[in-house]
């Protein structure tokens, strides 16, 4: 009973005192919050150029940072597929602007200070993403042991011009209009091979090499699917959602504890431990809440309850078949078991194949339905059954009653 105690204690204290918290860093998605979503085709600028992997994966984090330089909230950019990317962006004041930003393919340019200029602007363009060899930046070290970027331009003749006429000047790298570097051009180059050296740590070197190659093959974005969500009709989802989950929450409980009494009550305490795991999970993975995601949520709940209902209707049908109480709850527990880890077990297999084979909102309900079935197990299967047992074994639970059971529904053995 002491072990019963402590544990029932310290877990209700936990649980108060982290929820608000908790609830707090939980991240809502776009239907809850407010924003748009798009998903876009993508294929290459020039004709007849190949789309691979590494360019499609390059230009999905220029469209993330690109949404992080817009001020936008924690955006979401995936790629689907071998052509796809997905596009989620909450909280957003002025979609129409930012949907015309992130279309734009990320362009790569080059340039040099043209006359009338500022000091530190360069408007001249002399190479473009698509004068550079596909690929072929990589990072070296230099014989000072510092890290360099190594770059193949396609026209032997053009470099070789370029870096003659701007000997001892700098040749800046853009990426869209923002600055990215300024080396300075050292010696003329004739071979179509050139070196980047500056003051860079390593992981700059990797990222400047990164981008060149991404401009090495722009790509062309085509929005082939659009949502857009309001943030007040967000905030009412959110809010109406909330009201039936408590509503609905508040039923289970009264039902469970008046058809089961205390081993109803347990159920009822491992429910609410699940609940919390749950967003426990998605503040540590920093998982997005989404509607699919708060209807595979409920849908856990669900099978939870069901679970629990078979449990104890099995160790009621042992009560009246005249076992012990201790007798009834170990056969229950155990002739339920293999009942309930079938209902999970192919539920798992279906949420793991809509994973495989699903998109964007398909997966999120996939994956959260998969752990909330994890959760359960642990916590209904495992944990209301040892409460019970526990309870059982300190003499706490010594009458049918106590189960929903009558005394005249018993039959002796």
């Amino acid at each position: 009973m002491l072990s019963f105690i402590i544990t029932v204690l310290v877990l209700t204290g936990v649980m108060v005192f982290t929820t608000p918290g908790l609830l707090d860093k939980v991240r809502l998605g776009l239907d809850l919050k407010g924003g748009f979503e798009i998903l876009y085709h993508a294929e290459p600028m020039e004709a007849g150029a190949e789309l691979s992997r590494a360019s499609l994966q390059k230009t999905a984090e220029s469209l993330e940072k690109r949404a992080n330089a817009l001020g936008t909230s924690e955006p979401e950019v995936t790629t689907e597929g071998t052509d796809r990317i997905r596009l989620k962006i909450a909280g957003v004041t002025d979609e129409a602007e930012v949907r015309k930003k992130m279309k734009e393919p990320a362009v790569l340019t080059f340039r040099s200070a043209a006359e009338g200029d500022a000091a530190g602007t360069y408007s001249k363009i002399e190479l473009v993403g698509s004068d550079f060899v596909e690929g072929a930046a990589e990072v070296q070290r230099n014989n000072l042991n510092q890290p360099e970027i190594s770059i193949k331009i396609k026209d032997k003749d053009k470099f070789a011009e370029i870096t003659k006429r701007l000997l001892g000047q700098e040749l800046a790298i853009y990426l869209d209009d923002k600055l990215l570097s300024a080396p300075t051009v050292r010696a003329e180059l004739t071979d179509g091979s050139a070196s980047i050296s500056g003051n860079y740590t390593l992981n700059e070197a990797r990222e400047l090499a990164d981008t060149i190659n991404l401009g090495a093959l722009p790509l062309k974005l085509t929005e082939k699917y659009s949502q857009s969500v309001g943030a007040t009709l967000g905030k009412q989802s959110l809010d109406q959602t909330i009201k039936a989950g408590l509503v609905a929450s508040v039923i289970i409980l009264l039902f469970m504890i008046g058809m089961y009494r205390l081993p109803g009550a347990l159920a009822s305490f491992a429910l609410i431990l699940h609940t919390w795991l749950l967003i426990f999970v998605f503040v540590v993975a920093d998982f997005t809440l989404t509607l699919p995601g708060i209807a595979a949520f409920i849908l856990g709940i669900g099978m939870a309850v069901d679970a629990n209902i078979i449990t104890n209707e099995r160790i009621r049908e042992e009560m009246r078949n005249g076992k012990s109480i201790l007798s009834s709850v170990k056969a229950g527990n155990k002739t339920s078991f293999r009942t309930v880890m079938d209902a999970n077990i192919t539920t798992i297999i279906v949420a793991a194949v809509m994973f495989a084979f699903g998109t964007g909102a398909v997966k999120g309900f996939a994956l959260i339905l998969i752990v909330e079935i994890v959760l359960s197990i642990v916590t209904n299967l495992y944990f209301a059954h040892w409460l019970l047992t526990v309870l059982v074994k300190a003499g706490a639970l010594k009458k049918p009653k106590q189960f929903g059971v009558k005394e005249s529904d018993i039959h002796a053995l």
